[in-house]
């Protein structure tokens, strides 16, 4: 386990926009006085009042989009962050560029907490252990991510069996165990936000790839989202589903630079033109983890440039 923690980061700029919105820091200043620009404060990943910090953790946290919603937190003023991954070194690491993300873009966060826990999420004794870990450093958990996740491209005569259950365990299993060892803790403390990340590919099915037992596994993670909402509806725990369409992450950037017309084959297909970046899904997560969306359990959220549509 690694916990880090960052002193508050001062800086002073002169802004250019005379007294207009500076979009890049959030502020604007006139007569000389800094003034905070209006937010709605429901979207907020502050401390409330009846709590000091707002506790985040996010499964495959150590790179691609779990990596992303992390920093999208602590963007929104998210100072206690857990990230989960299946190896120590490579979650440290994470945890370590997080901190250094927090200074490099001026966040200013006072008493910014990073833990980051290896963590087999198809493992229920594992994740049940990196929740207690988690309760033993902050005391609660109060947004969960379950985007952990694995793909691969078989045809479906020539899958192997032992690769279909791997993968399983890690989509399918992973979100249930996640999702249930958040419940645990949510219940008790008065509620919280899991967010499963599923896929487009709940809906749809992909060309030119052949993915059948990934696609079935992001439908049954869409539906489970849906089966706990209902079933946790009344104890204050949200449950919703953030299914993402294709996007750049540097590992789907490593292998389209390989397969260049497949990824004009994709964005063919989408009807926005261009394949999403990780940051287009900044405000879904923030939105579905905040009390923003405090009246929203049992949906999904489908973020793909228009590609479920056509």
């Amino acid at each position: 386990m690694i916990l880090l923690r960052r002193s508050p980061v001062f800086a002073i700029r002169t802004p250019r926009s005379h007294g207009r919105p500076c979009a890049s820091w959030g502020r604007w200043s006139s007569s000389g006085a800094q003034m905070a620009s209006k937010i709605l404060p429901t979207l907020s990943l502050k401390g409330k009042y009846y709590m000091e910090q707002q506790v985040c953790l996010v499964t495959g946290a150590a790179r691609g989009l779990g990596n992303e919603f992390c920093r999208a937190f602590m963007r929104s003023g998210c100072t206690s962050i857990v990230l989960l991954d299946l190896k120590q070194p490579g979650v440290q690491t994470a945890a370590e560029e997080l901190v250094e993300f927090a200074a490099s873009e001026h966040l200013g966060l006072d008493a910014l907490k990073v833990v980051g826990l290896e963590c087999d999420v198809s493992s229920e004794v594992s994740v049940a252990d990196a929740f207690m870990r988690t309760l033993d450093v902050f005391g609660r958990v109060d947004a969960v991510v379950a985007s952990a996740g694995i793909i691969e491209n078989y045809s479906a005569l020539d899958y192997p069996s032992d690769r279909i259950k791997r993968l399983y365990d890690i989509n399918v299993h992973g979100a249930f165990f996640t999702a249930r060892e958040a419940a645990k803790y949510m219940i008790p403390q008065g509620g919280g936000s899991i967010i499963l990340v599923a896929s487009m590919s709940a809906n749809v099915v992909n060309v030119p790839q052949l993915q059948t037992p990934y696609n079935a596994s992001k439908a049954a993670v869409k539906h489970m989202a849906s089966s706990l909402a209902v079933e946790w509806a009344t104890k204050g725990v949200r449950v919703n589903a953030l299914s993402p369409g294709y996007m750049m992450t540097k590992l789907t950037r490593t292998i389209l630079s390989n397969n260049p017309e497949l990824k004009r084959r994709w964005e063919s297909l989408t009807p926005m033109g261009r394949m999403g970046e990780p940051e287009d899904l900044d405000g879904a997560i923030v939105f579905l983890a905040s009390d923003a969306s405090r009246f929203m359990t049992g949906s999904e959220l489908r973020i793909d440039g228009g590609y479920c549509a056509t």
